[in-house]
């Protein structure tokens, strides 16, 4: 007789999909459920371990497929100089970690430094993007936002 298996099962992707804009998708088919995008955007965690994402619906545990960015920049605090995110969290914005997407010129920045180098995608929405475009200020050393308290110059974003 087999010892019964102990642990959580290994990580498989399952067919859902985070897609590169924001919305969620299993096998193909659009998930319409607003309640459950919302449990999957606050539920996303990066595993550096296994080097994946995943999300959790009750004991279920599942790798999900990421198009571009496991997180989302839904705010900018710029006073503060904090992000918010699609999984609840905030976190200081790293202006020079900016960068333009390949997909379609959203930006993104790095976040979860904490659990890998570099850390992770997070993809601006569009109100976020224009927050914090509005708080740019062109002064003679180049772009720069005052954030937190102090001014951050912008890297080169074209």
């Amino acid at each position: 007789m087999t010892a019964p298996r102990r642990g959580a099962p290994p990580l498989r992707p399952f067919g859902l999909v985070l897609h590169h804009d924001g919305r969620w998708s299993h096998e193909g088919h659009p998930i319409g459920n607003l309640k459950l995008r919302e449990h999957f955007d606050r539920s996303v965690r990066f595993l550096p371990d296994e080097g994946c994402f995943v999300v959790t619906l009750r004991h279920f545990r599942g790798q999900i497929e990421v198009e571009e960015a496991g997180f989302f920049v839904r705010e900018v605090l710029v006073e503060r100089g904090l992000v918010r995110l699609s999984d609840g969290t905030e976190e200081a914005l790293d202006l020079l970690s900016l960068e333009v997407s390949p997909r379609d010129g959203a930006w993104l920045c790095r976040v979860k430094r904490e659990l890998v180098s570099g850390g992770v995608a997070a993809r601006f929405s569009h109100a976020a993007q224009a927050e914090l475009a509005n708080a740019i200020e062109f002064r003679a050393s180049g772009p720069a936002v005052f954030l937190g308290g102090r001014w951050v110059g912008l890297p080169d974003v074209d």
